[in-house]
Order: structure tokens, then C-alpha cells, then sequence
């Protein structure tokens, strides 16, 4: 293995401060509800509505700044979401009748959860994408109360009409207009106008996953996402300019995003370096583009596909594209937020439309879970029931079992049953 352009290590950041200053907004929240909640609105997007809840009348409006294209789009890629999250869905069944002994029942029910908050960051840009696929997966799942937030645009009282106009095609059930740390701890606490939820799910940042973090327990959360990144394999049969493209396409995120490229060839490798370069010089975005890939890109020079993938399984990167013409390694890569095979594959694609969802683990979470998906927000739990026969014959092991761990009342129940309903 050799780095062809090696990337900094992505600072630490203050965490102890951040977690300090998160645990105070919490706190405020928690004891002062919706006065905190607008302080700290108005101090940190300049939003000073008091009543934070979108109206229809709202959301009626920004429809109106919508063009047909625009509404069709969304429209679109809303079915395209839904359709795969149904799909997902039909996947987890219902069990019932499974028996270990005779006259005993056994089962699971997946009961999706009663309520859930859906978070939709502001920051750069309207990421009216994410409000699809937090809330349509939720009520895919059957959610009954779907609260949504996002942040004012800065200086306004308003959320982004257009990501305003996706929450409601999405099917969230309420909106309020709040950012930040202090919405997660609206969510989870509850304030006068916002009523705390069970679940809440989706990204934001370093400050939004702190508070995601502290309350976790209080409420079920996702997974604690840091920033966006997207690792290719790729061979020297593909296209430098598709990668330097895809290489881009996550830098501009922001300024802590990173592009990785693991090759098996040096020809190639050089290519999408001087791609990137010649691409940088016409995208607008340049500038956070530029930034993040020459702090944090990476291209790295490996001796085989196979250590390709491995590499990958190390880096378990959110995105991760495979572009090569012996595929015989997909089975080895395990660690992954969402996969991309093939040249044609754009991770932009399940960025918006394709209907996989693309809020997915970050910063190597992806060695233990998924992205958010329709499971998300369903719980499977297990039932039974037992006949006379099945209870007499189990009754004695839980008995020996629970005299075993010293538990004698746990033997006790066990035995009762023998007495009595023998």
C-alpha cells in the first residue's frame, strides 16, 4: 500500500467544551422549555418566533415558490423512497406458532415505535433530500406522529421553503421551525409547544450529534453521525473523471468531508489527482470543495483488490463506490453504510432519488450498524404462551437453573406453577 496524496487527521475538536456547552442547552430546556428554546433560536439562526410550529398557511406558501419541475421532482424521488422502504418493510414478518415443546407458542409482533422526531439541518444549503428520507421511511414504517425541525434560514423566521415543501410531501405530521442542539433537546424532553418523542433520527452537526449523544436513553436515536465521506475501489478501468467527479460531489459538504480513492492503479490514481484539479477550477463550490479535499482527500495506491478491500473494511466509509471488472471481491467487503457497483452507480444517486436511503453511519460506525431504514423505527418484540404440558415440562430446568444463579424466588414462581395448576 502507498499514499499517493495522503490525508490530515481530522482534528478532535473541543470535545469537552462542546459537550459542556450542549449539556447547558439541554439543561435549559429541560427547565425552562419553550423560553430557552427561542433564546437560543434567536442566538443562533436569528429566528425569534415564539410559536414554532408551522401553520398550513406556511407551508401552502412555499409551495407557491415551488416551480412544477421542482415539485415533480420531489414528488419522484419521494415514490422511489417510499416503494423501497415498503419493500424493506414486507421484509420483517410477523412469527407466531414456533414451539421448542410441545404446547408451548412462541412469537415476535414488530410494532413500529409510537412517535418519532425527524432533525433536517439548515447550514449551507437546503437539504430538502434529507427531509425524504427521514420521514418517509417513519411513516413507512407506520409511525403515528412524525414530528419534524429544521432551523430558520439565518436572519428569517422561516424554514427553507423548499425543504418546507418536502416535509410535507414526505407526510410529517407536525413542523416546527428550531435548529441545533436545543431542538434534539426539545425532542426529547418536550417543551410547552413541542411534545417529546420516542425515536429521533437524523444528521446535523458536531453540536446536534453531541446532543444526540447526551439524550440518548432518553430518547432512541439513530446513530451518532460525524462528516459525510465516500471511499471507491477502483481498477484501471474507470473513468478518472467519474471519480474526481464523485471525489468532489462530497467534499463540497463541507469543509470536514473526505474522498478517499483506494486503486490498484497508479496511472489511475495520478489521473483523478489531476481531474480534481481541472474540475475545482469550474464548480462553484469550490471553495469548501477545494478545502475539504486537500485537507482530507486521499488517494491510496493498493497491491491487489483484495487489499482494496480490506483497506475499505478498515475505513468502513458511509458511501462506498466499486468500480472494477473482476468483482469477486463484493463478498469480502462487510463494512459499509450503502453500496455503489458499477461505473454507471452514482452515490449521488442515492443521495436523492434512487430509494435507498442516505442518512448512513459515519466515522467507521459503519462496523456495527446500517444507515436509517425502515427498521429504524420498528421494534420487533417477542411473545409466548405456554399449555399444562409445555409448563410442566419446563417448569423443573427454570427451577434448577434458578437455584443455580441463587435466585430463589425466580425458582419459586417456576415451582408455584407446578403446584397449583398441575
Amino acid at each position: 500500500m502507498e499514499y499517493l496524496k495522503q490525508a490530515a487527521v481530522r482534528p478532535a475538536g473541543e470535545l469537552e467544551e462542546r459537550s459542556r456547552q450542549v449539556a447547558e442547552i439541554i439543561r435549559a430546556i429541560r427547565d425552562r422549555g419553550d423560553s430557552a428554546l427561542v433564546e437560543y433560536n434567536t442566538r443562533f439562526d436569528g429566528s425569534s418566533r415564539a410559536s414554532l410550529r408551522v401553520t398550513r398557511e406556511e407551508i401552502d406558501a412555499a409551495y407557491a415558490q415551488m416551480t412544477r419541475q421542482e415539485l415533480d421532482d420531489l414528488r419522484q424521488a419521494a415514490g422511489h423512497i417510499q416503494k423501497f422502504a415498503q419493500a424493506q418493510k414486507e421484509c420483517l414478518r410477523p412469527l407466531d406458532g414456533f414451539s421448542n415443546i410441545p404446547g408451548a407458542a412462541l412469537g415476535h409482533r414488530v410494532i413500529p415505535v409510537g412517535s418519532c422526531g425527524c432533525y433536517v439541518p439548515g447550514g449551507s444549503y437546503p437539504l430538502f433530500s434529507t427531509a425524504l428520507m427521514l420521514i418517509i421511511p417513519a411513516k413507512a414504517a407506520g409511525v403515528a406522529r412524525v414530528a419534524a425541525c429544521a432551523p430558520a434560514v439565518k436572519g428569517t423566521d422561516s424554514i427553507h421553503y423548499k425543504t418546507l415543501v418536502a416535509m410535507d410531501i414526505a407526510g410529517a405530521d407536525e413542523i416546527y421551525t428550531a435548529g441545533g442542539a436545543q431542538a434534539i433537546a426539545a425532542l426529547a424532553y418536550g417543551t410547552e409547544q413541542i411534545h417529546p418523542v420516542d425515536v429521533i433520527v437524523g444528521p446535523g452537526n458536531q453540536y446536534v450529534a453531541e446532543a444526540k449523544r447526551q439524550c440518548y436513553g432518553q430518547v432512541g436515536i439513530d446513530f451518532f453521525a460525524g462528516p459525510s465521506e465516500v471511499l471507491a475501489i477502483a481498477d484501471d478501468s474507470a473513468d478518472p473523471r467519474i471519480l474526481a467527479a464523485d471525489m468532489l460531489a462530497q467534499s463540497e459538504h463541507d469543509r470536514m468531508a473526505k474522498g478517499i480513492l483506494v486503486t490498484t492503479s497508479r496511472t489511475l490514481g495520478q489521473a483523478v489527482l489531476q481531474a480534481v484539479q481541472e474540475q475545482l477550477d469550474h464548480l462553484k463550490t469550490a471553495d469548501i470543495a477545494r478545502s475539504s479535499w486537500d485537507t482530507f482527500g486521499e488517494v491510496i495506491l493498493a497491491d491487489s483488490l483484495e487489499e482494496a478491500a480490506d483497506i475499505a473494511n478498515h475505513i468502513a466509509p458511509e458511501h462506498l463506490e466499486v468500480i472494477v471488472r473482476d468483482e469477486s471481491i463484493l463478498p469480502r467487503l462487510v463494512n459499509f453504510g450503502s453500496l455503489f457497483l458499477g461505473q454507471e452507480t452514482g452515490e449521488v444517486f442515492g443521495d436523492y432519488a434512487s430509494g435507498t436511503n442516505h442518512t448512513l453511519p459515519t466515522v467507521r460506525a459503519a462496523r456495527y450498524t446500517g444507515g436509517v431504514w425502515v427498521g429504524t423505527f420498528l421494534k420487533v418484540c417477542t411473545f409466548q404462551r405456554y399449555q399444562p404440558n409445555a409448563m410442566r415440562e419446563i417448569a423443573p430446568l427454570v427451577s434448577r437453573m434458578a437455584h443455580g444463579e441463587g435466585l430463589e424466588a425466580h425458582a419459586r414462581a417456576a415451582e408455584i406453577r407446578l403446584e397449583l395448576l398441575n
